[in-house]
């Protein structure tokens, strides 16, 4: 709706302590492709176009025993977007959608984190895309912890929620109104620092 290790892609290995308590900091494992940024939308209302931006880096910071100092941020490169069709990626590429050109970079930073459960909470922040920011807020999930064969100690994550591209300069009035909305959808693995 983000290659270092690009949605650690919705960023430059960036890592952010929302609350300075005791958040471990985690680099989001791209090289291992084990983070993706994904996004799905309807085609006409007939069917859907799924695409990934396949370049972006981040980081966040997350503790289990205070889950209000978890924090995210990420860079994604707007002009790794595949939607497996080249004509369509360049046409979404141009001026009349994403204006990657001018706007090589979507970012996000997160303003903070309300726990809604075990393992999930409600991610909130702000999402710059084709040179607009907006604030959303994204569900997000706890996938597992712990470590793994190599000697490290993992944390993953998933979470999506639905942008309106109006907010982001997108005009889509001369498609459906299904169109009009996109669902991006974000999973990742940290690696911590």
């Amino acid at each position: 709706m983000l290659k270092k290790t690009a949605l650690a892609t919705l960023a430059a290995a960036a890592l952010i302590p929302l609350s300075q308590a005791q958040a471990a900091d985690y680099v989001i494992d791209t090289e291992g492709q084990h983070a993706f940024v994904q996004f799905k939308i309807s085609h006409l209302g007939f069917s859907y176009i799924l695409g990934s931006f396949e370049e972006f880096e981040g980081g966040f910071s997350y503790d289990p025993e205070n889950p209000e100092a978890s924090g995210v941020e990420m860079e994604v490169q707007v002009g790794s977007l595949n939607t497996n069709h080249a004509e369509r990626d360049r046409h979404i590429l141009s001026d009349d959608f994403l204006g990657a050109d001018s706007f090589p970079t979507a970012t996000f930073v997160s303003t903070g984190f309300e726990p809604t459960g075990e393992g999930e909470g409600l991610l909130s922040g702000e999402l710059t895309l084709k040179g607009q920011t907006q604030a959303i807020e994204m569900p997000v999930t706890l996938m597992g912890e712990g470590d793994d064969p190599w000697g490290n100690y993992r944390a993953g994550f998933e979470g999506s929620t639905l942008l309106t591209l109006a907010d982001y300069g997108i005009d889509m009035s001369a498609f459906p109104e299904a169109m009009h909305e996109l669902e991006l959808y974000v999973t990742f693995e940290g690696i911590r620092q």
